[in-house]
């Protein structure tokens, strides 16, 4: 790879051209959040957990009729829990970048940190949407 920038070498620093890629338009910054986007379904099992409870979750609140901003709480708490555990993976990701192979405590705690961030969001989730759909379950069951 070519070594490259102005810019590193007046910070004392080298660069590798492909090392990081700077969006150049609309498109490719799409692609670019495409690509994250995949990388987190196909890498992380929480992320496909999520997603496929997030369209559980969503499908019966359709079932049960619940009106549109029932269900659009229901898309924000998942869309919240979605969007937190791509940070999680991203943070991890940046973590084992810094700290390589090595432990860190700082490195456990930022680790610990982001995927409690992610816990903490997933148990809001299911109280709300276990607060959304009870009710009306319950009474499509006649209970």
């Amino acid at each position: 790879m070519r070594e490259v920038s102005q810019e590193g070498q007046r910070r004392g620093r080298r660069m590798r051209v492909g090392a990081w890629k700077v969006a150049g338009d609309l498109p490719a910054s799409f692609r670019y959040a495409a690509q994250g986007l995949a990388y987190g379904f196909a890498s992380q099992r929480n992320f496909r957990i999520h997603v496929f409870t997030g369209a559980a979750v969503f499908s019966l609140g359709l079932l049960l009729g619940l009106s549109a901003d029932r269900l659009a709480v229901l898309v924000l708490t998942v869309t919240a829990v979605l969007v937190l555990e791509l940070l999680n993976t991203a943070t991890e990701a940046v973590v084992d970048l810094a700290v390589g192979r090595r432990f860190h405590p700082l490195a456990r705690i930022a680790k610990d940190c982001a995927a409690a961030a992610v816990l903490v969001a997933a148990l809001s989730s299911m109280m709300i949407a276990l607060l959304l759909l009870v009710p009306p379950l319950l009474a499509r069951l006649g209970l």
